[in-house]
């Protein structure tokens, strides 16, 4: 299902593939405490931006969606540990650190956006 909000789609693409990051971490890899964190943090971001579409106020949207962009900047750091140690391959890590630093731009720019036009 799909909406009129590309940060909400990309995200929860994001999240969808953090869960198959995370079952083949712990079935293939038996890395449980790691991908547990890596779980947690990836799939926040979709669920925070989609808290974002239905804030009270605005104050409260940059809330959610400075929630979102901390948890996308942990999700990156569970990433390059995963990659560093040799726990994924090059490609699989360049591949979702790539989704995740879009998620990260687009988020910051929105964030921005909404600030610079709270001061006009």
């Amino acid at each position: 299902m799909t909406h009129d909000n590309l940060l909400y789609d990309l995200s929860k693409a994001f999240a969808l593939r953090i869960i198959k990051l995370h079952r083949y971490l712990k079935v293939e890899k038996q890395e449980h405490m790691i991908s547990y964190q890596i779980y947690k943090s990836g799939t926040s971001i979709g669920a925070n931006v989609s808290e974002s579409m239905h804030a009270q106020s605005r104050a409260d949207f940059i809330s959610k969606l400075g929630i979102a962009l901390k948890e996308a900047r942990e999700t990156k750091y569970w990433l390059e540990l995963l990659y560093e140690s040799e726990t994924i391959e090059a490609n699989q890590y360049e591949s979702i650190v790539n989704d995740n630093n879009i998620l990260i731009g687009k988020i910051t720019n929105i964030i921005k956006k909404t600030k610079e036009s709270e001061d006009q």
